[in-house]
């Protein structure tokens, strides 16, 4: 297949889409307003499972089980190929006092997955540093995280060593080129980029560019903020969660934990209230980082979606455009099959799942 496709944003979202359509297509050009994978990809903490898996429809659990599945030879093939390593880590998660924990019991039998209840004097034993006074635990076997930072600079790296792929940062796309009722292109702040297919995965700022096209994409930016502390290796050998916040440890001692929930526009600003909350959470978990030092807090931008199911498909009535976007929380956990599928979808391969819940088709205003 012969085309030129443009990807408008250049997320762990957009570079992957560009990574699996290089194999398909004639040549890839990636659009990023800034520089690629320096928005929610970076920011967040990279649990390759959806907080709550339970609470999601079926429609995100598809994708999620097929993306769990896959990243560990993901990581592997990037690793292999680019020498930059994203670091699939597979620690377990536990889960401690739920409110729900019937009904994630429930689901993971229903689902077959790994998640059952255990003691808690298990879980302090398998987590010595965690705080006093939980009560109750599930534990899911087998949930990895990823280290995002790595996964972008790899897929970057990846991208820019195949003859058909071209990244341009700092290239904002302002529109969308039309000859009749078929998208031709993207319209930039350096000229016209013209196209075959434009497939759009501009994370939070998806709906602002359909908008250009009278389209509503219920797509809005959420901010999430995070801080970072070093700790010793081995200091937290598995993820845990509890009343929202979780503790993410990464393989050189670096714990992340996150995050917070805010409709604030467009404004990432890193707030100290947010700091000193998400401070209490951690020490909440994890009592001993009281004296750790907090190396990093930053703000980031997830592209709130209704239920968090993303839009994967073609725009009706504007042939040649094409939605990869609204992942909502689930950006990083979602990516490899949510990619895979609109590979499948855009050069009419059989897709690796029901595409149907995903379709743009009756989801836009």
């Amino acid at each position: 297949m012969s085309k030129q496709v443009v990807v408008v944003g250049g997320g762990v979202i957009g570079l992957l889409t560009a990574f699996n359509l290089a194999a398909s297509v004639g040549q890839v050009v990636v659009c990023d307003q800034g520089e690629v994978g320096r928005e929610s990809s970076w920011a967040g903490g990279g649990i390759v499972s959806p907080l709550y898996p339970w609470r999601y429809s079926p429609a995100v659990t598809a994708l999620a089980h097929w993306s769990q599945d896959f990243y560990p030879q993901l990581g592997e093939h990037l690793f292999a190929t680019t020498g930059i390593d994203p670091q699939v880590h597979t620690t377990g998660l536990y889960w401690l006092d739920l409110d729900d924990e019937a009904e994630a019991l429930a689901w993971a039998e229903r689902e077959r997955r790994p998640l059952s209840a255990v003691d808690i004097s298990a879980a302090y034993d398998a987590v010595p540093v965690l705080g006093p006074g939980f009560k109750r635990a599930i534990y899911m076997a087998g949930v990895a995280n990823v280290r995002n930072p790595r996964l972008v600079k790899s897929l970057k790296a990846a991208l820019l060593a195949l003859p058909n792929v071209s990244l341009r940062e700092h290239c904002q796309v302002t529109g969308f080129r039309h000859e009749g009722e078929r998208v031709t292109g993207v319209q930039t702040a350096d000229g016209v980029i013209d196209a075959d297919e434009v497939v759009l995965s501009a994370g939070a700022w998806s709906g602002d560019l359909l908008r250009t096209l009278g389209l509503e994409l219920p797509v809005e930016p959420v901010k999430g903020q995070m801080i970072l502390f070093k700790c010793a290796e081995g200091f937290l050998p598995s993820m845990v969660l509890a009343k929202g916040r979780y503790a993410i440890p990464r393989r050189d001692g670096h714990i992340l934990v996150g995050s917070t929930l805010e409709h604030a526009g467009y404004d990432k600003t890193p707030t100290e209230q947010a700091l000193e909350s998400l401070k209490a959470s951690a020490v909440e978990l994890l009592p001993e980082l009281a004296e750790a030092t907090v190396v990093g807090h930053w703000a980031g931008l997830r592209p709130g979606s209704p239920e968090g199911i993303p839009y994967i498909g073609p725009v009706p009535g504007h042939d040649g455009l094409w939605l990869n976007c609204g992942h909502y929380r689930n950006g990083l956990v979602l990516a490899p099959a949510s990619c895979q599928l609109f590979v499948d979808l855009l050069t009419g391969a059989e897709p690796i799942i029901d595409p149907a819940p995903y379709a743009p088709v009756g989801r836009l205003g």
